[in-house]
């Protein structure tokens, strides 16, 4: 079967976002383009985190590096719900994320899960072969207002414990730094 790749360039819409209450959230990259065309392909609150903060890295480094004036960080301007219905492609897997050097722009890349584990070529390839895709490519204002909306959607979560930071759950936890015990 043909790999499927959801390509979107300079989309009026790509956001991070959740369905469902903290706790028992589904995590969520959405794509949505002026035809009406969205797509959403759901990961793990830790691929979030780590795409914006990476996103984020990358911007300073072409700021530094490169002529291209990068904007600082920017304020979260889009607050609203997931366009619904939200229908999940796929699962992702890996991602990739990149500088497209002739476009000014931040090329992501979010990878489905196969059968076989995933080669890394694979990511940000265009071969006809393997596990389908959603490419995003965005400016670098876009970039810099995705990674406030999913710093901000990862924060909305349940609170930190203070002594040992794993989550609370509303009933309270079990902290392994207390042993077991409660006060």
């Amino acid at each position: 079967m043909p790999r499927q790749v959801h390509l979107f360039e300079r989309p009026s819409r790509f956001v991070a976002g959740t369905v469902g209450q903290p706790g028992d959230r589904t995590f969520y990259l959405q794509a949505s383009d002026e035809t009406g065309r969205t797509v959403s392909v759901a990961l793990e609150k830790t691929q979030v985190q780590v795409l914006a903060d990476r996103m984020n890295e990358l911007l300073d480094e072409i700021a530094d590096r490169a002529d291209t004036v990068i904007p600082p960080d920017v304020e979260v301007d889009d607050l609203d719900p997931l366009t619904a219905p939200v229908d999940e492609e796929f699962r992702v897997a890996a991602m990739g994320l990149a500088w497209d050097g002739a476009a000014e722009a931040v090329v992501v890349e979010a990878v489905a899960a196969g059968e076989e584990p995933i080669d890394e070529e694979a990511i940000l390839s265009d071969s006809d072969e393997g596990p389908d895709a959603l490419r995003v490519t965005i400016t670098p204002v876009a970039a810099r207002a995705f990674v406030a909306r999913a710093r901000r959607v990862i924060a909305a979560g349940r609170p930190p414990c203070p002594l040992c930071s794993l989550p609370l759950d509303p009933a309270g936890h079990v902290c392994p730094r207390q042993n077991g015990y409660r006060r």
